[in-house]
C-alpha cells in the first residue's frame, strides 16, 4: 500500500515556469511545433527523393 503521508507527483510532468505568462508559453510551444514541421517536412523530402532513385 502506499504511505498516506507522501505526496502525489502532479498529474503533468511539464509545469511551466512560475514567470512564464501565458503570451511566453504560446509562443515557446509554437515555436516547437514549427520546428517538428520544418524536421518533418524536410523528412518526407528526403524520403521521396529515394523513391525516385528506384524506379
Amino acid at each position: 500500500m502506499r504511505d498516506p503521508d507522501q505526496k502525489r507527483a502532479p498529474a503533468s510532468p511539464r509545469k511551466p515556469a512560475a514567470g512564464m505568462t501565458r503570451e511566453e508559453r504560446l509562443k515557446a510551444a509554437l515555436k516547437a511545433n514549427m520546428a517538428r514541421r520544418k524536421a518533418q517536412a524536410k523528412a518526407r523530402a528526403g524520403s521521396g527523393a529515394d523513391n525516385n532513385k528506384n524506379e
